[in-house]
């Protein structure tokens, strides 16, 4: 083996098994073997590469070398985006009001080992225009617990309380948990969150057919006009909303799915990575609807598997591990390093 490509390698990976392939990577070169690696992670290229080329909307923007002065990430960024980023998060100024969203005592098993307990007696509050953070390694049970939130998506013997404006709410379907006003974005937006064959517009408007249908016949016309209306707001780069989703960039994909879940209008929205293969400056629109949502009152739950990125964006941070929860920061006092305690802790009990 001479050349080795690498796309997103690490897209999926905790930091350890990360750390791991850029080592393996630095071996393979020590050994004469030439790797490409594309990647979003700044930090990753910056420890693995000698070169790095820029790519922007199919163009080569320019080739930087490691060799001689040190690269800093703002600049790669500039040339990402186009433009000095001189905060990599939006501004703003948070409006919090009572808790909106609880959870008792929620408690699922795994889908076909009935007898294994993955999600043990969680217990969380949201509050009107919060965005809450859920941290934790891989295969610690976010994503689990967001599924079997919704609908029941994920898991057997689910059980819990699920309030809503401080009343219960029957969450035992996806069209139930939908009509309550709570929204998914999944964490696999190619397989679970789009039709990939299917226009931008059919996508839009999948989780509230209602609303551009009448007597059970959709509305071509209404179906366009509302999903022209979010490719405006949510700056979808298209030629039209009529192109098929597949030929979207990761980030405008993205967007698409956020259009889906904005036009069922939920009251809990919850974001599993929500930045996961998407560039720099498309993860700053992002973050910029996540503050929209939260700004018009609405309680947003962010998984990630980023830290830097829920230091940057959440008000306040719980930490996950093997199904429960293991510690709870406000964002003002949260480090890095207390969301590593805590979990390293936990699992040392």
């Amino acid at each position: 083996m001479k050349l080795l490509i690498l796309d997103e390698p690490t897209a999926s990976l905790n930091e350890s098994d990360s750390e791991n392939l850029l080592a393996l990577l630095l071996e393979f070169k020590r050994q004469g073997i030439a790797s490409i690696l594309i990647s979003h992670k700044l930090n990753e290229i910056a420890k693995v590469a000698d070169r790095i080329t820029i790519l922007r909307d199919g163009y080569t923007v320019e080739t930087l070398d490691f060799g001689g002065d040190p690269v800093s990430e703002d600049r790669i960024i500039k040339g990402m985006v186009g433009r000095e980023m001189a905060d990599r998060y939006p501004k703003r100024e948070p409006k919090i009001g009572e808790v909106i969203f609880e959870l008792r005592d929620w408690r699922a098993h795994h889908p076909i080992h009935t007898d294994r307990e993955m999600i043990k007696g969680v217990n969380l509050h949201l509050k009107r225009g919060e965005v809450l953070g859920i941290a934790g390694l891989m295969g610690a049970g976010r994503t689990e617990l967001a599924m079997s939130l919704f609908g029941r998506a994920y898991g057997t013997k689910i059980s819990g309380e699920a309030k809503l404006f401080g009343k219960s709410i029957d969450v035992s379907t996806i069209e139930k948990a939908i009509d309550q006003g709570i929204a998914y974005v999944t964490e696999d937006r190619k397989h679970l969150g789009l039709v990939l064959s299917e226009p931008i517009t059919k996508n839009i408007t999948l989780a509230n057919l209602p609303n551009v249908s009448t007597r059970l016949v959709i509305d071509g016309g209404r179906e366009a006009e509302v999903s022209e209306d979010y490719r405006r707001r949510l700056s979808i780069r298209c030629s039209d909303v009529f192109q098929e989703t597949l030929n979207l960039s990761g980030g405008n994909q993205q967007k698409v799915v956020l259009s889906k879940w904005l036009f069922a209008d939920p009251h809990v929205l919850i974001l599993d990575e929500p930045t996961r293969g998407v560039d720099v400056g498309a993860k700053y629109e992002i973050y910029t609807i996540i503050n929209q949502l939260a700004d018009e009152g609405r309680g947003v739950i962010v998984i990630s598997s980023e830290m830097p990125e829920l230091l940057g964006i959440c008000d306040r941070i719980y930490v996950m591990n093997e199904g429960r929860f293991v510690g709870e920061f406000p964002v003002a006092e949260a480090t890095q390093e207390k969301i590593m305690r805590a979990i390293m802790r936990n699992g040392e009990a």
